[in-house]
């Protein structure tokens, strides 16, 4: 049975820009993140490090400000821009993901309700690593927007915190300081543990994504470049979800 496809608009330009910013500064960060977590068996030295370390924060702070982006479009922006439009709180979600699980044929002009479960697991794992990487940047190489702080709070000479540098014990009170790395370890077992979930959910996306197009056949990918889905003409007006 054919059917008659039009060309829908679904993912404005900042939808777009944020999702593969996103896409480029997670992999950038997984991959230098792996090669820190494995320092000792690439045989890392110190500065080497410290310079990882200080791509890995400028990368986060890519990351962090496409992410910021993304949840205040999520509050003040247009149509499937907004979070009622893409997570799985929207009246008649329920019913949405039993008719999904049932298998019926529908396309969705956004996400379907397998999408929006994934979407609000990664958006909320984003945000844990942001804040937690946040605090660790702070830290580990005294950078913003919590690194001063850090930096005063464990400094012998106060009027000396420039002499502070990461690795570095000059000017460190080794008291101050490992009170410091005890209120970070937990901030770096949430950004560890994430880092490891990021890694199942990610290619479980993808998959997601290859199935979905299998099933409704809209031109997802295509869409997340050029923002058009190709939704079937009868059900554009009243069957189509959405969401």
């Amino acid at each position: 049975m054919n059917i008659t496809r039009e060309q829908v608009f679904v993912w404005s330009r900042k939808i777009r820009l944020f999702h593969w910013i996103n896409v480029i500064a997670i992999l950038l960060l997984i991959a230098i993140g792996t090669i820190i977590l494995n320092g000792k068996m690439f045989g890392v030295s110190t500065d080497g490090k410290i310079l990882l370390k200080t791509i890995h924060v400028i990368v986060g702070y890519v990351f962090a400000s496409n992410l910021i982006f993304r949840l205040i479009i999520g509050f003040v922006g247009k149509s499937n821009e907004r979070w009622h439009k893409i997570l799985p709180f929207n009246k008649g979600f329920k019913a949405e993901l039993i008719e999904f699980k049932q298998g019926k044929k529908l396309a969705y002009k956004g996400h379907n309700p397998a999408g929006k479960l994934m979407i609000l697991a990664l958006l909320s794992l984003m945000t844990v690593q942001m804040i937690s990487g946040l605090v660790i940047a702070g830290t580990d190489i005294y950078y913003p927007p919590f690194g001063h702080y850090f930096v005063e709070s464990i400094a012998i000479d106060k009027d000396n915190i420039a002499a502070i540098k990461p690795y570095s014990k000059v000017n460190v009170d080794e008291a101050s300081y490992q009170a410091m790395r005890e209120v970070r370890k937990p901030f770096i077992t949430a950004h560890v543990y994430v880092f490891y979930c990021l890694l199942l959910l990610i290619p479980l996306h993808i998959i997601g994504v290859i199935i979905a197009e299998r099933r409704e056949k809209t031109a997802i990918v295509s869409a997340m470049f050029n923002g058009y889905k190709y939704l079937p003409k009868e059900t554009t007006n009243d069957k189509t979800k959405d969401s």
